[in-house]
């Protein structure tokens, strides 16, 4: 760690390490970037010297920092996940990362209160994280002693694999924003040096932009995104490989395991105990191309917080759907109809794409007006029919992923076009519900049922049902919850 934490630092820091190069260059004193190196050396070095921890039977400690001491511990009976990192060098010198997850959400100071074990040896982690995870006497959490004295027959279940990766879900990867992202970053740390100005003024980019200029404008732009889509799709594939390379899903019957990465190795460890169902994604891109993405709903698991609930990249939509049916061990859910939610939910989707995509047509002829430009005729009706064309697929298409299911024991909701995802959530990690109308529901008729739990986003919603329905719902899922409000 006295190699590892000196890198980490210097690449954490790189752009600051190069503009202080750049300064030194431009001033004449090029020992301004020796001297921030120097600090950074030290910085990674004091952090060692500064880290200590301890595995106690009750507690997990963790004490680290040199200006700010600080000293963070976590009952183990609080643990709710384990995740194990190998980053390039720690697989070169045989160490790990161990993150531990306990359900608590740090808000803005989520980095500063992280735990975790950096520079453990990498073959004491498996027993180590059996321990955190399988020691089920020291867990005072109600349910916790019931479920554990229920466990045997779960823990002596051979371990089999559900998922493993193939090279051919590859393809997927281009139909989504990372490749995009990537030149975007690229460009802006281009352009935030110096180097950006310096390649627009060199004469391949000159020769570049004048037969760009020669071809037309429709040709160029045409050529351009092709450039930029595959430039992108190429970023997207081969991030895909180092990130998702050896997938390997397996399932014990007690605990989910979740292993993937070529350069930068990660492990995730999912107690079934904290399942409360999945999370099948299907971005608009992503859903064309026939594939899907899975998550776990699991207790004090959040991926909008850092934490790994990935059990399946992006692959085709049947491996996504047969892998969620195994991790529910129930296929109900996943293939079970939804029920539509009516013609009032249906003229709520066209109204709001119709309206905005309105008022963006109004707004432009506006702008032309006060400039004292217009376009062409045919050029006005074709902007105004393709605003509308797309606004009428977007609420079509938004209405058609729109609906719900109970099935014994579980809520199945979906909704979303650009982001569409359906939830299968356990029936009892729902801790609260709310019916919620805003204004226009209240004149349309309809509700949107939330349903509170501790596990994944903290919330899911029926978004848009009858409002006559709204509460047979929750009595549907939760029979008991809804008496009061059922006979009102």
């Amino acid at each position: 760690m006295l190699l590892v934490h000196p890198v980490e630092e210097i690449l954490r820091l790189l752009p600051v390490l190069v503009g202080t190069v750049v300064l030194g260059s431009s001033s004449g004193n090029p020992y301004w970037g020796l001297a921030a190196a120097a600090v950074l050396v030290v910085i990674g070095l004091s952090r060692w010297f500064t880290t200590t921890y301890r595995v106690g039977p009750v507690h997990v400690e963790l004490r680290r920092g040199l200006l700010q001491r600080q000293e963070l511990s976590i009952p183990r009976s609080r643990i709710r996940s384990v995740d194990v990192e190998q980053r390039v060098l720690h697989r070169l010198l045989g160490l790990a990362v161990v993150k531990i997850g306990t359900g608590q959400s740090a808000g803005a100071g989520r980095d500063r209160n992280r735990f975790e074990l950096n520079g453990l040896a990498a073959d004491s982690v498996p027993a180590l994280r059996d321990a955190l995870l399988g020691d089920r006497s020291a867990r005072t959490d109600s349910g916790d002693a019931d479920a554990a004295a229920t466990a045997p027959s779960a823990e002596t279940s051979p371990e089999i694999e559900i998922a493993r990766f193939d090279p051919r879900w590859v393809r997927y990867a281009p139909f989504s924003a990372t490749g995009l992202i990537g030149i975007a970053a690229v460009v802006g740390i281009a352009f935030q040096y110096g180097l950006g100005e310096r390649l627009a003024e060199s004469r391949s980019v000159e020769r570049g932009v004048a037969a760009f200029e020669a071809a037309g404008v429709a040709v160029s732009v045409v050529v351009l995104t092709l450039v930029v889509l595959l430039i992108a799709s190429i970023g997207a594939c081969v991030r895909y490989v180092l990130l998702y390379g050896n997938l390997r899903v397996t399932d014990d019957g007690r605990m989910l395991r979740i292993g993937h990465g070529l350069v930068k190795v990660r492990h995730s460890t999912l107690d079934r105990e904290r399942l409360r169902g999945v999370n099948l994604r299907e971005p608009l891109a992503l859903r064309l191309a026939g594939g899907a993405r899975l998550d776990a709903i699991m207790t004090g698991v959040a991926a909008e917080s850092g934490e790994s609930s990935l059990v399946l990249p992006s692959a085709p939509e049947r491996d996504v759907h047969r892998v969620a049916a195994q991790v529910l061990t129930d296929p109900l859910p996943v293939h079970v109809p939804l029920l539509a939610h009516g013609p009032a939910a249906r003229r709520r989707r066209y109204t709001r794409a119709l309206v905005p995509a309105g008022l963006v047509a109004a707004a432009v002829i506006g702008a032309l007006a006060v400039t004292g430009r217009s376009l062409p005729l045919p050029a006005t009706v074709a902007v105004a029919v393709g605003l509308l064309a797309g606004a009428c697929a977007l609420a079509w298409d938004r209405y058609r992923g729109l609906g719900h299911a109970v099935v014994p024991g579980r809520l199945v909701t979906r909704s979303g076009s650009m982001d569409r995802q359906r939830v299968s959530l356990d029936a009892e990690g729902i801790i609260g519900w709310t019916v919620r109308q805003s204004f226009f529901q209240r004149r349309a008729g309809v509700a949107t049922v939330v349903a509170a739990t501790p596990a994944g986003a903290g919330h899911y919603e029926v978004i848009d049902i009858p409002e006559e329905l709204a509460w047979s719902l929750v009595e549907a899922v939760t029979p008991g919850c809804a008496d009061s409000w059922t006979r009102r």
